[in-house]
């Protein structure tokens, strides 16, 4: 029989090429395009005939029931916060991170948790040995009855244990190293991962069982495999930190059963990660008072409102050679659109200095609700002149030096009150009033500098 011919596969889209190309004709990206083997063909072997459509049929969308079944609950708030209030029942998940960022840390104990609550949870390691797994669970002190564990990496034997065990929540680590024997290609292969993922998503439906992926990412930080596996599963998060740095950010990228860019915030510690209950006060407890170059900003993280410290440090720049801009934790074109309007329209000397921006603690803050702290932050840096103590801002700066609305004020405001602050720097709108704080509206940058640095 003719051999079949080898295709190639895009990591980055999923586009099948007849030939390899060292650019991908579809999206772009250079060196994605791996070899796909062709599945295996019996010669004699009729295809099957395609069944009667007897159990599925169209219905109409109104005669369905109405989905009355309650999300499952972790226990973790943190972790529930950003699904939406629980995991839904024959959902699959997708985590992904750095290596070492905790992602089987997390997730072994929201297994723990969900067993504790009466579930059975099932935890597929395919990269340590179950020796290895219950040291980890002695250490985090995760171990229970109800919380099962399996070495295994051959998808059929995965796939066989969650029909028999019908656990609530089962975590597959990782989905790379999950491999199906009947593709002829290794572990972490585009075709391998993609099967494996449709497989365990439909036994997910069949089960009824929320299927948690841990996923590993590339060195660029994307997450490894075919693009095609985002869209795949019903949830996508992503767990990111610093290293230097002992926080830990679980975000939602996609949920297809709640909000999206929710976050939650966990502290790596001896007994593995620990939930902040106040990440406000856990970002702001290092600041230092009364210092020129600094600023708090109220920013809202999914539908959670954080403040945040604002640094910038602005230097004469050495008489040869252009100025220096740095900035970690903040858009370096938000940075350049700033120092544009304080060079235009505040007449503030900014183009002959090295300028460097910073937000401690490894967040990184990317809505125009920080623009306004950023601008104090400069200022106050250039002039030498701190912030007025108890102050807080938030706004969008636009191109002619105005401050503008952004959402959510209500909120902010309402964090800035409880975290005992005095003055709050907003565009003009109409402010909720909360006891101890006032609230000070103003229209451009010139108004926030009479305010906050005294002119």
């Amino acid at each position: 029989m003719p051999k079949a011919a080898v295709t190639y596969v895009c990591s980055a889209c999923g586009v099948t090429q007849v030939r390899w190309h060292g650019r991908c004709p579809e999206c772009g990206a250079w060196g994605a395009l791996v070899e796909e083997a062709p599945a295996p063909v019996t010669a004699g072997v009729a295809p099957a005939a395609v069944p009667a459509l007897a159990v599925s049929a169209a219905v109409p969308l109104s005669e369905l029931p109405p989905g009355s079944e309650p999300r499952r609950a972790s226990g973790v708030g943190e972790f529930d916060r950003v699904l939406g209030g629980g995991a839904v029942p024959g959902s699959v998940i997708l985590l992904a991170g750095d290596p070492g960022i905790g992602k089987s840390t997390l997730l072994l104990q929201v297994g723990y948790a969900l067993a504790c609550a009466g579930h059975r949870a099932l935890y597929v390691s395919g990269e340590e040995s179950l020796l290895q797994v219950r040291l980890r669970a002695e250490r985090l002190r995760t171990l229970h009855e109800e919380m099962l564990v399996l070495a295994e990496t051959e998808l059929e034997t995965i796939i066989q244990h969650l029909r028999l065990l019908q656990p609530a929540f089962a975590v597959v680590d990782s989905i790379q190293t999950t491999y199906d024997g009947r593709i002829e290609s290794v572990p972490g292969a585009v075709s391998q991962v993609r099967n494996s993922a449709l497989r365990l998503i439909r036994a997910a439906k069949e089960t009824d069982t929320t299927i948690l992926l841990i996923g590993h990412v590339t060195k660029e930080g994307q997450i490894a495999g075919p693009r095609v596996l985002e869209h795949m599963v019903d949830v996508v998060l992503e767990l990111a930190g610093d290293r230097d740095f002992s926080y830990r950010i679980l975000r939602a990228v996609k949920n297809r059963f709640g909000p999206t860019h929710e976050m939650g915030v966990f502290t790596m510690a001896d007994r593995g990660m620990e939930e902040v209950p106040n990440p406000s006060a856990a970002f702001l407890h290092e600041r230092q008072h009364n210092t020129p170059g600094s600023a708090v900003a109220a920013v809202m993280e999914g539908t959670r409102a954080l403040l945040v410290e604002v640094q910038a440090l602005v230097t004469p720049a050495a008489p040869f050679g252009a100025p220096r801009r740095n900035a970690t934790g903040i858009d370096p074109r938000r940075l350049a659109h700033l120092l544009a309007v304080l060079e235009k329209r505040c007449r503030l000397p900014l183009g002959q200095h090295d300028v460097f921006v910073n937000v401690p603690g490894g967040l990184k803050l990317t809505e125009p609700a920080v623009d306004l702290a950023l601008a104090l932050a400069l200022a106050s840096s250039l002039r030498d002149v701190p912030v007025r103590e108890g102050v807080v801002c938030f706004g969008e700066v636009g191109l002619t030096g105005e401050v503008r609305t952004v959402s959510h004020a209500d909120r902010r405001i309402a964090e800035a009150a409880r975290q005992g602050f005095l003055l709050c720097l907003m565009p003009p709108g109409k402010a909720p009033r909360k006891p101890g704080l006032r609230c000070a509206e103003v229209g451009s940058l010139d108004a926030a500098f009479s305010q906050a640095l005294g002119g």
